[in-house]
């Protein structure tokens, strides 16, 4: 087996990000559940709600680019494998994520649907409520998957949110085989709750069958997937069937079950929460930042922690402060 490369290579929803601030008023108006994500099924439907939004700034976004961009910032080598149009927003996200010294190749698709997009509305609390239009993003066929880039990866990281469709479904599955077959690790990020209702079953037989060795969750996920309302159980749980589980708890901080043994970190402090987005990518980009790295288990969890607090404390998904700097002071 050679030496990798990459560090970490994610296959993910390539999607532009729209934020602008709201309030609570709104969301109860336009049926929204404060801090969720649900989906637009139509460009009309994102358009419409596109036009209530207030000043918004626009950004690549998409959970497993926000983690691989974090990656990058932080030093490591990425790449990103997603599927966007043949469309000004589409330049937008390839733009965006090469400049964070991504490497993304994947070709660009002809006619409709456009660009995924995510319209995120950011509450005085810092709550992030998205109303996402996935668009290109869902046909991402086993076609795109550059597999020497794959295999040429550390880590392999899998988003959640991609399992909904069953293109980019197939082509995941394709990929964890060549990850493995080259001898390197798979991440999996469970995503959302809602994501687990739809395919809870699926995410479970990923684990048990020994496909997945490093799960991310956060505290309501990990109940959903292990179908308890036990935090302790669940962890037990679903530790037993992977050999690392690491789980954000938010202000709590983060605790990574491996080997049975459990490792603890508190959250870092942040002066003010101003948006939640991207904190769970951000919180996974200085997790598995550290273990490419040869770091501990909880240099690793410190180093998420930092992250994500970092993440917390201004507007968008992507580091604003240099990344390398904030980690040179775990040491």
């Amino acid at each position: 087996m050679t030496s990798p490369t990459y560090d970490v290579v994610a296959i993910g929803n390539a999607i532009v990000d729209v934020l602008s601030h709201s309030d609570d008023a709104f969301l109860a108006a336009e049926n929204m559940a404060k801090g969720s994500m649900q989906l637009m099924f139509s460009p009309e439907e994102a358009d419409a709600l596109y036009d209530k939004m207030g000043p918004g700034i626009e950004a690549s976004g998409g959970s497993a680019a926000n983690t691989v961009a974090g990656i990058a910032a932080l030093g490591g080598k990425c790449g990103f494998i997603g599927q966007v149009a043949k469309d000004q927003l589409g330049d937008v996200f390839a733009h965006d994520i090469r400049a964070m010294g991504v490497t993304f190749g994947t070709v660009a698709r002809d006619g409709e649907p456009t660009t995924a997009r995510c319209l995120i509305f950011v509450t005085p609390d810092g709550q992030r409520t998205m109303n996402t239009f996935l668009g290109a993003s869902q046909f991402l066929p086993e076609a795109a998957l550059d597999r020497d880039l794959i295999a040429d990866a550390a880590i392999l990281y899998l988003e959640g949110y991609l399992w909904d469709p069953e293109e980019p479904r197939q082509a995941m599955r394709a990929a964890i085989e060549v990850s493995r077959k080259a001898g390197r690790k798979v991440a999996f990020t469970l995503s959302d709750v809602f994501c687990i209702s739809r395919h809870g079953a699926d995410f479970r037989r990923l684990m048990a069958d020994g496909l997945i060795d490093i799960m991310f969750a956060n505290e309501a996920e990990i109940l959903a997937l292990m179908e308890t309302e036990d935090f302790d159980a669940a962890v037990a749980a679903a530790a037993a069937q992977v050999p690392m589980l690491v789980v954000t708890r938010s202000e709590q901080g983060a605790i990574a079950v491996s080997g049975g043994k459990t490792v603890a970190v508190p959250a870092a402090p942040v002066e003010r929460v101003v948006d939640t987005t991207g904190a769970g990518d951000l919180f996974a980009a200085g997790f598995l930042s550290g273990q490419a790295n040869g770091k501990s288990v909880e240099q690793s969890l410190k180093l998420g922690a930092l992250c994500a607090a970092e993440i917390i404390s201004h507007v968008g998904a992507r580091p604003q402060v240099d990344l390398k700097a904030l980690a040179a002071k775990l040491g």
